[in-house]
């Protein structure tokens, strides 16, 4: 987009969205959807409302990162964000694949509320979702990066202006041949990737000066998705000796899927140095993401937004990255390397500097957000705003974080297609179809201090964290933990009573509409004892 478009945009354009339309990629004009949720109270206090910028790389775990403790990796962006606003130590997600997590994100509902449960089911025109209440509360939602999220009608009523940056060609890379690890060569030049490419659009949106609408960029990039690959300054940043000792493969007690996809994958073949190897570029991914944050940041300082602007950091997952002799991630997965992600916040007036140890979701994100835009959902969720927690609160002792994952044989609309996959995906669409039960319904219940995964089918698991953050030993059947695992059972499933078959706002009446007949060969006379006759 150049300045003319620009200018075009935030006028004429951005009136159109006022009046509850949006600008689709083409820069045209679409119609206002009427799904009755309310305007906002105040509009002219839309000046004093803050920008919000949702910085969400894809697929990054929150031990990845220096400012959670990782004394490998460099990322000093995102270990600024955390000195200047709030780190939230224990947030996990509510589903470890990329469209589940990203609909409970938006929503601040669990998956098993409507059943978000694959890459093909995402938030419809008739289900809420943050971004149509801001934008219909008077702000600029701006998109750029991947979906994941929405269904391609709902964009119209809730985003002002998307780009998915589909049109940016990616280079091409060398795929280590015969083995399944998805690392591939090294990238070119930081500035000729995706990632970039949407960070230079954030930007323009932050140099604009045409419009006194606060704005909301949501950035949903490829950070540190597989393929195992980043731009070639980044990409040898780590040696694959310097990364750590990863959690073993082959552990007993472990869910069957975990030696399925290393002997499925050939991810039993690899050595111990080559799991390192995606470790190392997986972290050189991490940095290359920090880098990016730190444009955004710095984009906001030159144009005086840094004052008025909330930013948030947090992703939708985790990666196995080697643990487990694993990679990329399991949709049945709720292993801390998939569901913990990072989550920091700066708002203005915030406190500096603030830790928060006690558990944190990260559908939080939804009622934070709105809470900052002044906006009431309209909808029943479960997610806390945080802004206590931003003032320098502490966080709820007694919380803990909720997960689901998986789907089963009685759903096979969840299931992804072979025929829809033709790369290194292909094996893991081939084995969840293969060996449905490797796939199947697990749920997680996780405190500061323990982890109880129950699966359907399968192997349950149970882990003292504070002994054993590698999840290494699974204590299911210990009678040592007999009363820490009936009381974990306890919350989950109240955890479900408490959250399952939400109600609609909208009530229907009890009466019955007038009956009226319409059958042409029912007499005019004696027709009401003819009907009840043939009954």
């Amino acid at each position: 987009m150049d300045r003319r478009s620009f200018i075009g945009m935030s006028g004429a354009g951005v009136l159109g969205a006022m009046a509850g339309g949006a600008i689709n990629l083409n820069g045209q004009e679409t119609a206002p959807a009427e799904l009755g949720l309310p305007e906002a109270q105040d509009r002219g206090s839309l000046r004093k409302r803050p920008n919000i910028v949702l910085f969400m790389p894809d697929e990054m775990r929150a031990d990845a990162l220096a400012c959670y403790g990782n004394s490998v990796t460099k990322t000093p962006n995102f270990d600024r964000l955390a000195t200047e606003g709030t780190r939230f130590a224990n947030c996990h997600v509510q589903f470890p694949v990329c469209g589940a997590s990203r609909c409970s994100l938006l929503t601040g509902w669990p998956t098993s509320v409507r059943g978000h449960r694959s890459l093909y089911y995402f938030l419809r025109p008739d289900e809420p979702n943050l971004f149509r209440y801001l934008k219909q509360s008077g702000y600029d939602v701006f998109w750029f990066g991947k979906n994941d999220a929405l269904a391609a009608q709902s964009f119209y009523d809730s985003v002002t202006y998307w780009d998915t940056g589909s049109s940016h060609e990616r280079p091409t890379h060398s795929i280590t041949p015969d083995i399944t690890s998805m690392l591939h060569g090294k990238g070119g030049d930081r500035r000729d990737d995706l990632d970039y490419s949407i960070v230079r659009s954030a930007i323009k949106i932050i140099e604009r000066k045409e419009s006194d609408r606060p704005f909301c960029l949501f950035l949903p990039m490829q950070g540190s998705h597989p393929p195992y690959t980043t731009p070639a300054d980044f990409y040898s940043m780590y040696s694959p000796d310097s990364v750590g000792k990863l959690v073993p493969p082959d552990l007993p007690k472990k869910p069957d899927y975990q030696k399925a996809m290393r002997r499925h994958y050939n991810l039993d073949r690899m050595t111990d140095h080559q799991l390192r190897e995606v470790r190392a570029v997986y972290y050189g991914k991490v940095s290359f993401s920090d880098w990016l944050m730190g444009e955004v940041l710095e984009a906001l300082e030159k144009n005086g937004r840094e004052k008025d602007t909330a930013v948030m950091l947090f992703s939708d997952h985790g990666d196995y990255a080697g643990d487990y002799g694993l990679t990329e991630k399991w949709p049945s997965g709720l292993e801390d390397c998939l569901t913990h992600v990072p989550l920091i916040m700066k708002a203005p007036g915030g406190k500096s500097g603030h830790t928060v140890n006690e558990m944190t979701e990260l559908y939080d994100v939804m009622a934070t957000c709105l809470g900052l835009a002044g906006v009431q959902a309209q909808h029943t969720h479960f997610a806390r705003d945080l802004a206590p927690q931003l003032n320098g609160e502490a966080g709820d002792a007694g919380r803990a974080a909720f997960a689901e994952g998986g789907y089963n044989v009685y759903e096979p609309q969840c299931f992804e297609p072979v025929s829809a996959v033709s790369n290194e995906y292909t094996p893991k669409v081939t084995l969840e179809n293969k060996m449905p039960e490797t796939v199947s319904r697990s749920a997680m219940v996780r405190t500061r201090t323990h982890k109880l995964i129950w699966r359907s089918q399968g192997q349950k698991e149970l882990y003292d964290i504070t002994a054993d953050p590698g999840l290494t030993r699974n204590l299911i059947d210990e009678s040592s933990s007999v009363a820490i695992k009936a009381n974990l059972q306890i919350r989950l499933m109240e955890h479900f009573i408490n959250t399952s078959g939400v109600a609609p706002m909208d009530k229907d009446s009890r009466s019955s509409p007038p009956f009226y007949p319409t059958r042409s060969d029912i007499p005019t006379t004696g027709w009401q004892e003819q009907i009840l006759d043939q009954v």
